[in-house]
């Protein structure tokens, strides 16, 4: 059984416990590989890599950190066979959803950064010929870059390509739930000779070693993307040290059909947006919101594009969704729903636990799921679910929709669909939320600000946004 290793150093070790972590392949329900339980330790030991590193990494050109960077992004390439199968088994979700976003993200988001490092300019002001006023943009340091288990690689490589390209240094915590494809990274850079101590990913349980990381003292600037609660909690560690933070959180997210709408590219993109990745996706469209006009032939057609969805093995590239990321993931999932039912809710398909034959009789599926019935202000529509549950609300008019839309603590993204243009401008405008779709859902552009209002993060990343966290702004004066 394979031993994960951490990176620390330029080298790959076992971490100082000796201790490891059974990981699990949610599709048998088996442990497949080992993950260091790693400690304070292991974390210093990174933190004093990462910190001695920085002295000379953040001096070297924007040239030379690009060059490198698009070296890494042409070896994940080369990896990627290998990426998306340990991406698949340790996460659950299907090979062919792995291969189509998460792995060619990961290389891509090295790619993007590394050139926008070299159009990333400077500000200047000028004082009416008196004195002038010219930004620079630094490198601030060690960052502690944390990120979640449904995207593993995608959203490590979105922090810490922007970290790197800056000129800052990384100690990198993947989720200890799935660590397999950031080992497969730790490899790579190893095998091109990245320099040691630049970029550094300690694994283990975030109890144990993300506080620490977070709280450390040589870490000014903190990245996160995860749930709500974790990210109050690193916060309240982290702001009180006046570090810069970044907090991408949970999402309880609105996608809004209009009588007006396309109809089947709506129900199309509501089933990809309710069930992609199992539904395991922060921006997933979880409140289906569906004007009176259209709402019983809507349902009639989404269950019926819902009855079709296939749910199986990972491995085969027929499959809709696969597995959930874990059993404790898919007995929470599973209570949600179960309280819907308590509430009133009417299971219009799925509601259950699937279980396969064979070798993947013990794994963690769950049927896709559509509710309705359930108020839109119960618990069930105001909290996240992460799964393949999706529930249906029926609304009147752009007032009430909205005033639904908003009721939640949440205010990551939200979906519109409209052929009246100046309607969806009205309704994106009204919604609060920090993406909003209109007649798409997850079109990303790595240039755009992402992040999300009220309970849903704090700060924005992607494109300049991204360099602009990573780096200090230092305005210097000059009188002339």
């Amino acid at each position: 059984m394979e031993k994960i290793k951490n990176y620390i150093n330029g080298e790959l070790v076992d971490s100082s416990s000796g201790k490891y972590i059974d990981n699990y392949n949610p599709a048998s329900g088996k442990v497949y590989s080992l993950v260091p339980d790693s400690n304070e330790n292991d974390i210093n030991n990174a933190v004093l890599a990462a910190k001695t590193a920085f002295q000379s990494w953040s001096k070297t050109s924007k040239k030379y950190r690009s060059d490198l960077l698009m070296r890494l992004a042409s070896r994940i390439e080369d990896y990627s066979e290998e990426l998306i199968i340990a991406e698949s088994r340790d996460n659950g979700k299907p090979e062919s959803l792995a291969r189509l976003v998460d792995i060619p993200r990961a290389s891509e988001n090295f790619r993007f950064f590394a050139t926008a490092i070299l159009h990333f300019s400077s500000e200047l002001h000028d004082m009416d010929g008196k004195a002038f006023n010219y930004t620079l943009r630094e490198p601030i340091g060690v960052a502690a870059c944390i990120s979640p288990w449904n995207l593993p690689l995608y959203l490590l490589t979105w922090k810490i390509a922007p970290a790197l390209a800056a000129g800052n240094t990384v100690v990198a915590k993947p989720s200890e739930v799935t660590p397999m494809s950031a080992y497969i990274l730790s490899k790579i850079c190893k095998e091109i000779d990245f320099p040691p101590g630049v970029l550094n990913i300690v694994h283990g349980l975030g109890s144990k070693i993300g506080d620490f990381l977070t709280g450390h003292e040589d870490t000014p600037i903190v990245s996160f993307t995860g749930g709500t609660q974790t990210g109050r909690h690193i916060a309240g560690i982290a702001s009180p040290m006046f570090k810069k933070i970044s907090l991408e959180l949970g999402g309880k997210n609105p996608n809004i059909v209009f009588a007006d709408a396309n109809f089947d590219k709506a129900v199309s993109m509501a089933v990809k947006a309710g069930f992609s990745n199992q539904g395991q996706i922060c921006l997933c469209g979880s409140r289906l919101f569906v004007q009176d006009e259209i709402y019983e032939k809507f349902k009639k057609a989404l269950i019926e594009k819902v009855s079709k969805l296939k749910v199986g093995d990972p491995q085969d590239n027929d499959v809709d969704l696969g597995a959930i990321v874990s059993k404790e993931h898919m007995n929470k999932v599973l209570s949600k729903i179960i309280q819907a039912k308590k509430l009133g809710g009417n299971i219009l398909i799925g509601g259950n636990r699937k279980l396969l034959e064979g070798d993947l009789s013990n794994g963690y599926y769950i049927e896709p799921t559509v509710i309705e019935n359930l108020p839109f202000d119960c618990k069930v529509n105001q909290e996240e679910i992460f799964g393949p549950v999706l529930t249906l609300i029926p609304f009147k008019d752009e007032e009430e929709v909205v005033s639904m839309a908003n009721s939640t603590k949440y205010g990551l993204s939200a979906s519109i669909f409209t052929e009246n243009l100046s309607k969806g401008h009205r309704v994106a405008a009204a919604v609060k939320s920090g993406v909003v779709w209109i007649n798409t859902w997850l079109l990303r552009d790595l240039r755009i600000p992402f992040g999300g209002m009220k309970q849903s993060g704090v700060g924005r990343e992607g494109g300049f946004k991204s360099l602009q966290f990573f780096t200090e702004p230092k305005n210097v004066c000059v009188k002339i």
